[in-house]
């Protein structure tokens, strides 16, 4: 399954965040973990796409 902007996330390191950029050429993407503080994680670290809304309700 591929990875969109937009998409709410969970990494093998159990953070949970907001897919802000993702790039077909490179391995990796960026992720809002809240409005301060993006992360740049590789795409195979990435453990489930979760429901829209999660981030909300945690």
């Amino acid at each position: 399954s591929s990875l969109a902007k937009g998409d709410e996330i969970l990494t093998q390191g159990g953070m949970v965040g907001k897919v802000t950029k993702v790039s077909d050429e490179k391995d990796f993407i960026e992720v809002a973990l809240n409005d301060q503080t993006n992360i740049v994680v590789q795409k195979s670290a990435v453990s489930a796409v979760l429901p829209k809304g999660t981030m909300k309700s945690i």
